[in-house]
């Protein structure tokens, strides 16, 4: 899994996916005929064939923030988020800030517990109360940082156990199945069109542009979603569980899947026995949201990679269901000339 290793340590916040983009197209340059980058940055990757027009997307940024101020006196650097995150899972932790001169490594500061009052220790920490600390003197700081310098978290990739465990797995494992299925179809059932996209968690921008100038008939949405399967959570609400198979999706907030694709995801899935499991997302949705209102419309489904501690930098994917994403994919692209969308 190099590969998937080298896309989740990538750096690439919303707007700023460059690092990640080099990765991607380096990956996909010898597995397409055609391969563009555009003006929003997307990936737009192309495999002739014949059957529908297929865009399958998978967003290349990930979670992070911008400098929105930097302390006279301290140099410590004040943050504004590019995308959704808990505060509880970014105190104290290891950040890379990206400035023109180069990266500069820091750490998300807080108040030590031993200082704190009965009535802080009781409230949720805010992210606008926390500040980056670049170890140098604030006259350094001023030198090499600027509003705007983007700030990514620090996570090495590991696997231990069944699981692969990092930052960005969200969505870089869709972009990793994306290659790897590609990898595995050797011809198409279908016009494919491949796109690593950009600015989703800040609102599906990539994907709007790819949808609107690839006007497919199918789009299929690869992302992560949540499995929450852990002490604390009733059964119910647990939405996908981890080692329980790729998630075909049903509807998020941005989507209901098209019935034709979630019938023929399903029983393929079924025929040819790669483990699954159906999804219902309450909350949050993919780019499919924005493929499927491109242009004249288009059918669309997303395939979700169930993932424990979702905008974290240990996002935790089991590595079988990695391999059932995959597997599922591939199979659809080798039939996707089969589908009834009309029916």
């Amino acid at each position: 899994m190099n590969l998937l290793k080298q896309l989740s340590e990538a750096c690439g916040v919303p707007g700023y996916e460059r690092p990640a983009r080099m990765v991607v197209l380096d990956a996909l340059s010898d597995l397409v005929d055609e391969i563009r980058v555009d003006v929003l940055g997307n990936v737009i990757a192309h495999k002739a064939g014949r059957g529908p027009s297929v865009l399958v997307a998978a967003h290349m940024d990930e979670i992070g923030f911008m400098v929105s101020h930097i302390e006279e006196k301290s140099g410590f650097l004040r943050l504004q988020p590019l995308g959704g995150f808990d505060p509880c899972t970014i105190v104290a932790q290891r950040v890379m800030v990206h400035t023109d001169t180069g990266d500069l490594s820091g750490c998300i500061g807080a108040k030590p517990a031993h200082i704190l009052t009965e009535e802080d220790m009781k409230k949720r920490p805010k992210i606008k109360d926390m500040f980056v600390d670049t170890g140098l003197p604030a006259a350094k700081v001023h030198e090499q940082v600027r509003i705007g310098d983007t700030v990514t978290l620090v996570q090495t990739f590991s696997r231990y156990g069944d699981v692969v465990s990092g930052k960005a797995l969200d969505d870089r494992a869709g972009v990793y199945i994306a290659i790897e299925a590609l990898r595995r179809v050797k011809q198409p059932a279908c016009d494919l069109t491949i796109v690593g996209t950009t600015q989703e968690e800040v609102g599906l921008r990539g994907a709007r542009a790819a949808g609107f100038a690839v006007n497919p008939q199918i789009g299929v949405a690869l992302d992560g979603t949540l499995a929450v399967d852990v002490p604390g959570v009733a059964e119910h609400e647990t939405i996908t569980k981890l080692g329980g198979g790729v998630a075909i999706k049903l509807r998020d907030s941005a989507s209901i899947s098209h019935p034709a694709l979630v019938r023929a995801m399903r029983t393929l899935a079924e025929e040819r026995g790669i483990k699954h499991q159906m999804e219902i997302l309450p909350r949050g949705g993919t780019d499919a949201g924005a493929i499927q209102a491109a242009q004249a419309g288009a059918a669309v489904i997303t395939l979700s990679l169930p993932l424990r501690y979702v905008h974290s930098v240990v996002e935790t994917a089991h590595v079988d269901d990695i391999e059932s994403s995959i597997a599922l994919l591939a199979a659809f692209l080798e039939t996707a000339d089969q589908v009834k969308l009309a029916e």
